[in-house]
């Protein structure tokens, strides 16, 4: 059956007038920030000329149990001059997550905001993924997978 004109133009026109939902920020381009809650209930924002890493994560990945033993050594070696270091755990019980930081020692900030940090930031879904946000608060890389020890030292001079 063929629909008509009409019920053509109508639907052409909804989906027109509808809101355009934000796309991740590309290389290169902005990122607008959401509100962030970390894990123990308070606020993270980027601080104004400071870069940052974002890592998305999982506690039931293999590649990100590893992966997360150098971005704990990156967030401890950063400290107030160095990027700001924000991980977000794609899992949704905080319970399970708080459970795995205290069994390795992490001390490294986590937000269970996968969801609004995914669409500021990665429509990706791979894990682990690590992000690195320019001074300017620009996107400048997306990163993909597990990476070595020198790797994610290395980007201590991002800052």
């Amino acid at each position: 059956m063929k629909p008509s004109r009409r019920a053509f133009l109508a639907t052409a026109a909804s989906c027109m007038a509808a809101p355009a939902l934000a796309a991740p920020a590309a290389a290169g381009e902005a990122v607008r920030w959401p509100e962030v809650t970390l894990l123990d209930g308070t606020r993270w924002a980027p601080a104004a000329g400071r870069a940052q890493v974002v890592v998305f994560w999982s506690v039931s990945c293999p590649f990100c149990r590893r992966h997360n033993v150098h971005v704990d050594k990156l967030y401890r070696a950063a400290g107030d001059g160095g990027p700001q270091v924000l991980t977000v755990s794609r899992d949704r019980d905080a319970a399970a997550v708080r459970r795995y930081l205290a069994a390795n020692g992490y001390v490294f900030p986590v937000s269970l905001d996968h969801d609004a940090l995914a669409a500021a930031l990665a429509a990706r879904r791979v894990i682990p993924l690590t992000l690195l946000v320019d001074r300017q608060g620009r996107l400048k890389q997306a990163i993909p997978g597990e990476m070595f020890e020198e790797d994610v030292m290395e980007l201590l001079t991002f800052a």
